[in-house]
């Protein structure tokens, strides 16, 4: 079972407001996958909502390093990034199972690459370029543990839903 919204933001500062205000729907377990488009928002998205959990040192891309992870208030963030791993196997070589499996939140951009991988309860963010710094962003929330939260989540996304 999985339900969509879809909001428009036209700065990257408000994406990093959506996830802000996703940030206060997400529970130690939960996994957030970004996918989308190249310099569309995922980490602007992933900055907010770590900031809004606590976070108070910079947020930066793994893309090199390939997992970041950061300690904010009582929730543990993690910031993955599978774009340059070639193999499934890469992954579960990064102890992936750990790290979605042990109580924290994980961001995972790219986490398209990794479907079958990933929880069935999942909330996926997918960022699209538009013109001028404005960012469709769909987010779906799968599973039954999003089915209970989607009120919730529309409600706190509803600023930037329709315009």
């Amino acid at each position: 079972m999985s339900q969509t919204i879809e909001l428009v933001t036209r700065a990257p500062d408000e994406t990093r407001k959506t996830g802000a205000a996703l940030a206060d729907l997400l529970a130690p377990g939960d996994v957030v996958s970004l996918t989308g488009d190249l310099g569309a928002g995922k980490t602007a998205f992933v900055q907010g909502a770590a900031r809004a959990l606590g976070v108070d040192e910079p947020v930066i891309s793994p893309t090199f390093v390939l997992v970041r992870e950061y300690r904010g208030g009582a929730t543990r963030v993690r910031h993955v990034d599978v774009y340059r791993l070639e193999r499934v196997q890469e992954v579960l070589d990064l102890g992936f199972e750990d790290l979605v499996d042990d109580g924290g939140v994980a961001f995972i951009e790219w986490g398209d690459a990794i479907e079958a991988l990933l929880p069935d309860d999942h909330l996926r963010v997918e960022l699209r370029a538009d013109r001028d710094d404005a960012r469709t962003i769909r987010v779906t929330g799968r599973g039954h543990a999003w089915e209970r939260r989607w009120e919730r989540v529309e409600a706190a996304l509803a600023p930037w839903r329709d315009r």
